[in-house]
């Protein structure tokens, strides 16, 4: 057993903040005494003096043998795992150095068809070719959720040379499929199960959340510290166990795919937030679990709002879990869309949301939230109702389901063929049926609605528009405003 107290990688980098020296290295700020006043005055002076450099005494993040090794081992007795790698450039580069570690050009890979757009730019970056399954689906709440392990199975009975299997746990939504009985599938075949666990780095620290993915069988995660723990923005992990997984494979293809020049900044959070989950991680989920239930019931008593709860009975393993940090309330009963009630929420109640969906509102829970937040919140909420309901909800309800439905059993071009092909720029409106060019995605989540080497079909484009009609926002496109499309000339 390691001991969870030390912090190697923090300690290293407030020591060399503290050293009295003359700095003739970058960045060019040199800890600070360059810095514009306005950022001086904005995050104090501090924070620039341990924004450093691979100094000796801090270590390597693509060859660590010092601080970063120790903090590394660390991170990884904490969250289960046999390896970890600490990312700086966010859970996109875990997911794209997990597929690029495990395929190759040509390499079939079997993920769901709502996986988030670092996937396919790892697809673009690898040049593998996806097997997409279709997540169970909730047509009363039009949400999908995961793959279940008989779509796993018959993907893997039809195509037994797949190389790899990656699967979200949990969604955006907080919705966890069941995990173990798809890793128990996989490895029938001797290939990894690869997880996008970007929103269950929690999940090792409190036994009334989930099954941590490793627990359940996954042979590597990837969880975004940053995004429900106390990292900063972009801190992430990769894990792996196991020996399915070429540990050498996933350090050079996250060299491919990391910044050379890593903030210490960032590093050092990690090792602090780690310290933090592994010595009061219980008591602190224990806290946040006491709020989410407190939001959860008094929410789910307001006339007009529901709250997504586990279905019962569950659904075929697409749902056998769910994170209740995660607080998804359906609006639509109240006659209003998620982006209306978020727009209100923000500028009338000042509470911010994570994502707003067409019927839903999903807020995020976590060890930063006060009682006075929830209390902020139900308020909110409480006056919507009363204040600003109206007698009926005029979107179509099964959008997702629509467009789901028309997408192209198979891509026409592989998405990194696609990618690099001879393109040209239409108006939306000539696009049908032409091969995209591009990701195409409402954000957040950053599910891919089109991605390179699809077919472009009517129902996708409409379901985009009214997407955007209703206040979302289209990110991935060149043209952001979504008049015009990039498709294979």
């Amino acid at each position: 057993m390691l001991n969870q107290n030390q912090t190697p990688l923090l300690d290293a980098l407030k020591a060399n903040a503290a050293r009295p020296h003359a700095p003739f290295y970058t960045p060019g700020h040199k800890q600070g005494k360059g810095i514009s006043q306005p950022l001086v005055d904005l995050f104090g002076k501090a924070v620039f003096r341990a924004d450093l450099t691979e100094l000796a005494d801090l270590d390597n993040l693509f060859a660590p043998q010092g601080v970063i090794q120790e903090a590394q081992q660390l991170a990884a007795e904490a969250f289960g795992a046999s390896q970890t790698w600490f990312l700086v450039n966010g859970s996109t580069c875990g997911i794209e150095a997990a597929i690029l570690a495990t395929c190759g050009t040509g390499d079939k890979i079997i993920l769901p068809r709502n996986v988030h757009s670092s996937a396919i730019a790892g697809l673009i970056l690898s040049g593998a070719i996806p097997i997409f399954l279709n997540p169970e689906y909730d047509p009363v709440l039009d949400i999908a959720h995961s793959i279940t392990p008989s779509a796993v199975e018959s993907a893997l009975q039809q195509h037994p040379d797949a190389k790899a299997v990656l699967t979200v746990y949990p969604t955006y939504y907080g919705v966890c499929g069941d995990l173990n009985a798809i890793a128990n599938i996989t490895h029938q075949y001797n290939i990894p199960l690869l997880v996008d666990e970007a929103h269950g780095a929690h999940f090792a620290f409190h036994p009334e959340l989930p099954t941590p993915a490793l627990a359940a069988g996954a042979d590597l995660t990837v969880q975004s510290i940053h995004k429900v723990l106390g990292a900063m923005t972009q801190a992430s992990m990769l894990h792996i166990q196991g020996n399915r997984i070429d540990c050498d494979r996933i350090s050079k293809a996250l060299q491919l795919v990391q910044s050379t020049s890593p903030s210490y900044l960032l590093l050092a959070s990690l090792d602090a937030a780690r310290q933090q989950m592994a010595l009061y991680g219980k008591m602190l989920m224990s806290r946040t679990l006491q709020l989410a239930d407190e939001a959860r019931t008094k929410i789910s008593q307001i006339p007009g709002l529901s709250i997504l709860e586990i279905p019962s009975p569950a659904y075929k393993g697409g749902f056998v879990a769910l994170d209740k940090t995660r607080l998804t309330v359906t609006v639509s009963g109240l006659g209003l869309t998620g982006f209306e009630a978020d727009e209100i929420l923000d500028e009338k109640f000042a509470v911010t949301a994570e994502f707003a969906s067409l019927q839903h509102l999903t807020l995020i829970i976590s060890l930063g939230n006060t009682p006075a937040d929830i209390e902020q919140l139900v308020q909110g909420f409480i006056t919507i109702a009363k204040e600003y309901r109206r007698t009926n909800l005029n979107v179509k309800s099964h959008l997702w389901q629509d467009f789901v439905s028309t997408l192209s059993p198979a891509l026409h071009f592989s998405p990194r063929e696609a990618f690099f092909a001879v393109s040209e720029i239409l108006p939306l409106i000539q696009t049908s049926d032409r091969i995209c060019a591009e990701i195409v995605c409402p954000y957040p989540p950053g599910i891919p609605v089109l991605m390179p080497g699809e077919i472009i079909t009517k129902p996708v484009l409409d379901y985009l528009q009214q997407i955007q009609a209703m206040g979302g926002f289209i990110s991935g496109s060149a043209d952001t405003s979504l008049k015009t499309l990039k498709v294979v000339k």
